[in-house]
């Protein structure tokens, strides 16, 4: 296990009725608040007003940044930076899910710094400063609410790139599961897979002596492939979306990969698939993570056993480690098929067409990985064993 320090500073606000601690937080902040959402399903289930009338009550002047796209792009980015700069914001508000969280993290940086927002993602400049902002979160998903990272589109040029800074944990974060409830059957498949992803991601990595970290890594697997099918057939169930809810927070917030680094190749093969395709990121991850699984197996053949056997309940009685692992994946793959997630970017009508494209999108920075360091035929062949 590697040396760690272990800082979190995002207030997290769970459970049922809980929108009324805006009361108690937003005082702390300002009141000038810029309210930042997405495609209107804020406005369809009620939220939305009933954020507006907190914030009426607390006498806040409120501006408001709608549209925040799935896959949150830097114009829209842009727009926020300008309102905040324009009107002296004080406070942003995030409504919605983890793109609606992106965005909103780097308007609050983007607000702080004197050149272009897009710089911030791309590493040219860091973040030494944001805007406070809080979330108010409606979709389980990308962990954003309690961490600092962030994934921001830049469609003009196809790019798509993960990024984040010490300065851009949110304040507070309010977690009811009843917000979630309105969320279609589709996009919470999409959210349990990104869940999932970002718990197999830290699984596998090249360190020593982490037993602890690897049962809860598995516990939240579980615990989650328990909840998932339950809750699609029960969409407005409070005690499983309550379940995915929190799962999703844990999977991302810091606490499972202590003393480790993960993987995370799977994410930037998948951020250049919609880049370049602008689809669902759970989606794609589903495609793409088995494959990359497949691809390397033979790294380290006893994880992938000990995923398999510990989680997905395979039976290790006269296989070697590959095949384990193998029937391990299997069983991911046939779980996620089983929800309704794709399994081929087929589902997506994507063919082999732009896959050199996408390559270079995904080795813009070079090699990739830190579980295997995957080159550009590496990338390749998971792509084209994901078509």
């Amino acid at each position: 296990m590697e040396n760690f320090t272990f800082w979190n500073p995002t207030k997290l606000i769970f459970g049922k009725g809980q929108l009324e601690q805006l009361k108690n937080e937003i005082p702390n902040y300002g009141h000038k608040v810029l309210l930042v959402y997405g495609g209107g399903s804020i406005k369809r289930s009620g939220l939305y007003n009933q954020v507006l009338d907190i914030l009426k009550e607390l006498n806040c002047e409120v501006f408001e940044l709608p549209g925040v796209e799935p896959n949150p792009r830097l114009s829209t980015a842009r727009k926020g930076v300008e309102i905040c700069k324009q009107e002296g914001i004080e406070l942003l508000l995030a409504v919605g899910g983890g793109s609606v969280i992106d965005c909103t993290k780097l308007i609050a940086a983007g607000a702080k710094y004197d050149g272009d927002a897009w710089d911030l993602v791309t590493k040219k400049a860091i973040a030494t400063d944001a805007l406070p902002f809080g979330t108010v979160l409606t979709l389980a998903a990308t962990g954003s609410e309690m961490n600092s990272g962030s994934v921001i589109t830049n469609w003009e040029t196809k790019e798509k790139y993960g990024w984040g800074s010490p300065a851009t944990f949110p304040k507070f974060s309010i977690l009811d599961p009843v917000h979630t409830f309105t969320v279609p059957k589709n996009q919470t498949v999409y959210g349990i897979v990104d869940i999932m992803s970002h718990t197999i991601e830290h699984y596998f990595h090249l360190e020593e002596s982490t037993d602890f970290q690897d049962r809860m890594c598995e516990s939240l697997l579980i615990t989650i492939m328990e909840a998932a099918p339950k809750l699609l057939a029960d969409l407005e169930n409070y005690e499983y979306r309550g379940t995915v809810l929190y799962c999703g927070t844990m999977a991302l917030n810091g606490i499972l990969n202590m003393g480790y680094r993960g993987d995370w190749a799977t994410h930037n093969l998948e951020h250049a698939v919609s880049a370049v395709y602008d689809i669902p990121h759970g989606g794609g991850l589903a495609i793409l993570f088995p494959n990359w699984m497949k691809h390397n197996l033979n790294v380290k053949p006893e994880r992938f056993k000990q995923l398999a056997v510990r989680v997905f309940g395979a039976n290790p009685d006269g296989k070697s480690a590959e095949e384990a692992g193998l029937e391990g994946i299997q069983k991911l793959r046939d779980f996620w098929n089983s929800l309704g997630a794709p399994s081929r970017l087929a589902d997506y009508q994507i063919d082999d067409s732009k896959i050199d494209l996408m390559a270079d999108k995904a080795m813009v920075n070079g090699d990739f990985g830190n579980f295997k360091k995957l080159n550009r035929e590496d990338t390749l062949a998971i792509y084209r064993s994901s078509v």
